[in-house]
């Protein structure tokens, strides 16, 4: 039985629910799941639920002087769970994990977005040469689009780099059971003519929400009626509320964002940048709701092709926003067709097995590679040549 254990600080949100993907998929084909994250958050429920084992780490989010206790706490885990691969997710379990190891059990790295491209100044320089440090004590690092492989090659960061797509549950999210649309809105209140804008994210800095609000007024004024709902939580949460208008909502973190995907007529994500390949505008899509996202690098590939020109902006375009969000607003019918386009593309492309199928590959790979690095040179492999 294969034992594999994920690490992630990153417990809510997009993160969390890769890892419970993941996790639930693993324990069902037979594998020994154990999943290290902190205590009374998302993840460690969900994985819970999904039958993981969950080892509680307490860790912060950035670096700082509690690290060493950090490494050394998951130093105990590792010891205790005696996984055959560690998966470690984001920039945070990725450096306690990688000092944690040192090379020393099969070890994929998965940035989730590169640690870099949260910073500035000095704290970039230091987090590139971590990066490129750091990667020597990783046997496989996962990018989940080639625009983030590319930007990790361009940091200077050499590393043996597998892609690997996100994917998406649709067995729920787009179940034949799953809501209509009307039931969805008299379920959250909304009135079935209300123009529908939802964002499902993080509120922060990198989800560009701020400039969501930018654009808001004159969509407002351009549609009658039109509200704006943002689903989620963050750190900019009360800066944000404090310049919202009226019509628009903050409905805070929810277990499960399906309904309200399906209640929008257009689901948005501004981002500035993004880990790769987000999972809300796919989940969305997968709900046949049609998305309008920022072309920032690795997006375009999670969307049909022939969809590009008409759900693509630039970031930080306030104008951009506020008229693709109007024309889209303006023509419900062309919504649907969107929607009902991109969810066959997801349903082709995005399925969330293809995803954990692709991973043991990667887990594989991983391990022929820990056990040649510690066979002595000139040593040949099992059944192969030197």
């Amino acid at each position: 039985m294969l034992t594999v254990l994920h690490v992630a600080q990153a417990s809510e949100d997009g993160v969390a629910r890769v890892v419970t993907d993941l996790a639930e998929a693993q324990v069902a084909s037979g594998a020994r799941v154990a999943v290290a994250c902190l205590p009374d958050s998302r993840l460690a429920a969900a994985a819970a639920d999904k039958g993981a084992e969950v080892l509680l780490w307490q860790a912060r989010r950035a670096p700082g002087p509690t690290l060493l206790g950090e490494v050394a706490d998951l130093r105990g885990i590792i010891r205790r769970v005696g996984p055959d691969v560690v998966h470690l997710h984001s920039s945070k379990a990725g450096l306690a994990g990688r000092l944690a190891l040192r090379g020393r059990r099969p070890t994929v790295f998965q940035p989730h977005a590169w640690s870099f491209e949260a910073v500035t100044g000095l704290l970039r320089v230091a987090s590139v040469r971590w990066e490129r440090a750091g990667a020597r004590w990783a046997h496989r690092v996962v990018c989940v689009s080639e625009g983030e492989h590319q930007r990790g090659v361009a940091a200077g960061v050499r590393a043996p780099y597998t892609t690997v797509r996100n994917g998406v549950a649709l067995d729920h999210f787009a179940s034949a059971t799953a809501p209509s649309r009307e039931q969805a809105r008299a379920w959250l209140g909304i009135a079935a003519s209300t123009p529908l804008v939802v964002c499902v994210a993080r509120l922060c800095r990198q989800k560009a929400q701020d400039v969501l609000l930018a654009a808001w007024p004159e969509i407002s004024e351009r549609i009658s009626g039109a509200r704006l709902v943002l689903v989620g939580d963050g750190p900019d949460r009360a800066a944000l509320e404090a310049r919202a208008p009226e019509t628009v909502s903050f409905v805070g973190g929810v277990t499960d964002p399906r309904d309200w995907y399906i209640a929008a007529d257009v689901v948005t994500l501004p981002s500035r940048w993004e880990a790769g390949m987000a999972l809300a505008p796919m989940e969305a899509m997968a709900c046949a709701r049609p998305v309008l996202v920022t072309d920032v690098p690795g997006v375009r590939e999670s969307l049909p092709a022939a969809q590009a020109s008409r759900v693509l902006m630039p970031p930080d375009d306030v104008r951009a926003l506020s008229a693709a969000l109007t024309a889209l607003l303006s023509d419900r019918a062309a919504c649907d067709a969107l929607g009902r386009q991109a969810r066959a593309y997801v349903c082709r492309h995005r399925d969330v097995h293809r995803t954990v199928e692709r991973m043991y590959a990667v887990y594989e790979e991983a391990r022929i590679a820990w056990d040649a690095s510690r066979r002595p040179p000139g040593r040949p492999t099992p059944g192969g040549r030197p």
